[in-house]
């Protein structure tokens, strides 16, 4: 049985780190949800060159493209 140490640690089975291939030193995202823990192991690099291919609007500046999407998200999303 797996248990948080009194430094909110938690050690997991050798096995189950063979078996999804963790290694110390990983590093993961923490989610929690309706009172379930998720960890995502994150690989360097994964996302790397991911939005490579998709080029700015240069009829928006930064500026212009965070206000909209602050707006945006303040509508509702409409």
């Amino acid at each position: 049985m797996t248990r948080l140490s009194s430094k909110r640690q938690v050690t997991l089975p050798k096995s189950l780190c063979d078996r999804a291939g963790l290694s110390s030193g990983d590093e993961f995202k923490v989610l929690e949800h309706d009172g379930h823990i998720t960890l995502i192991k994150q690989t360097p690099g994964a996302s790397e060159g991911f939005l490579g291919d998709i080029q700015p609007d240069e009829r928006f500046s930064e500026e212009e493209s965070r206000d909209d999407g602050i707006q945006r998200s303040s509508d509702g999303g409409h």
